[in-house]
This record gives C-alpha cells, sequence and structure tokens, in this order.
C-alpha cells in the first residue's frame, strides 16, 4: 500500500504555476524544449488529411496501398533510429545541442515536402521528420528534467506529453480547415501544411 505524503512533500499546481510564472528561465526551458514534442504530435497527425492530397498530387499514391503506407510509417521508421542515435548524440555534444538538432530535421524535413515533386521525395522528407521526431522524443523529457527545480520536475516534465497531444489536436484543426478548400489549392496547402 503506498503511504500517503507528508504535507511538507505534498506539492499543489498552484505552487507549480506560481513557481513556472515567476521564473520566466523556467517557462522558456519548458516551452523550448517541450517544442519537439508539439512538432512530434503534429509531424504524426498531419499526415491524416495531407494523404488526401497527396493521392490527387500524385496518381501512383492513390492507386498503390503500399505506397501510402511507407508515407505514413516513414516517420515512425525516421524516430526509432533518432531516438536510438539520440542517446548517443545527447552523451557527445548535449542536450542543447540534441534539442537543436532536432529542430533543423524537422525543418529540412518540411522543406524537403514541400518541394516534393514526387513520391519519393515525401518519403525522404517524412524520414527526416522522424529522426527529428526520434532525437526530439528522447531528448526534450531528459533536458527538462536535467534542467528544471527538483519540487516541480514532474510537471514540466509532463509538459513535453501535454505538447505532444496539443500538436496532434493542432494538426487535426489544420486539416479541419483545409477540408473546403477548392481543388486548384489544394496540393499546395497540403505541401504548406508540413511546414508548420
Amino acid at each position: 500500500m503506498v503511504e500517503e505524503a507528508s504535507k511538507s512533500e505534498q506539492i499543489n499546481i498552484t505552487e507549480v504555476w506560481t513557481t513556472t510564472w515567476e521564473t520566466p528561465y523556467i517557462m522558456r526551458l519548458a516551452l523550448s524544449a517541450g517544442i519537439g514534442g508539439l512538432l512530434f504530435g503534429y509531424n504524426t497527425g498531419v499526415i491524416a488529411g495531407a494523404l488526401l492530397y497527396i493521392k490527387e498530387e500524385f496518381g501512383e499514391v492513390d492507386n498503390k496501398t503500399w505506397l501510402q503506407e511507407i508515407i505514413v510509417s516513414m516517420t515512425v521508421a525516421g524516430a526509432i533510429v533518432g531516438a536510438a542515435i539520440g542517446g548517443w548524440y545527447n552523451d557527445k555534444f548535449g542536450r542543447r545541442m540534441s534539442v537543436l538538432i532536432a529542430d533543423v530535421l524537422f525543418l529540412l524535413g518540411a522543406l524537403v515536402m514541400v518541394i516534393a515533386h514526387a513520391p519519393w521525395v515525401i518519403i525522404l522528407g517524412r524520414l527526416l521528420v522522424g529522426f527529428g521526431v526520434g532525437m526530439a522524443s528522447m531528448t526534450s523529457p531528459l533536458y527538462i528534467s536535467e534542467m528544471s527545480p527538483a519540487r516541480i520536475r514532474g510537471a514540466l516534465v509532463s509538459t513535453n506529453g501535454l505538447l505532444i497531444t496539443g500538436g496532434q489536436f493542432l494538426s487535426y484543426l489544420i486539416n479541419l480547415a483545409f477540408v473546403h478548400v477548392t481543388n486548384q489549392t489544394n496540393s499546395q496547402i497540403c505541401l504548406f501544411s508540413f511546414l508548420f
């Protein structure tokens, strides 16, 4: 049976908010490191709506379900590799550099997808984004936990999970916003949505 924490060990949400808002460094830390979580959530969710327009733009994707599956799953494949390499990279170059590299990978992947002229280019972009997802999902909670005060560490680390689901929600809202866009601009908007 788990014992109840004593009054001195208990922490309430008011103390977390007060400490976080009164110390701007802590807020910036949690949000900047948590951006990886937001991008992780967004990039895993945005493909649901974007795939509809990708199928319109590239006929071969519409005709081959295995190609659709590769486009969708390539982010996860890249994330596996990114997380594995992320541990080594964290030890070698530090947490800040790892978060920065993950964000650069997100940006490069998005840019590659925007200029996509063939399905394999989208796959390459999704793979690069996956590397960023893996590295960010491994590094962000670690960096936040190492830099935050012990008393509110758990709450700050959980912001990463909150931002992951927030990113997924944001991607669904963006997909919903593009549902009623005319067919002429669908493909451009679809590719542009990868940049968010």
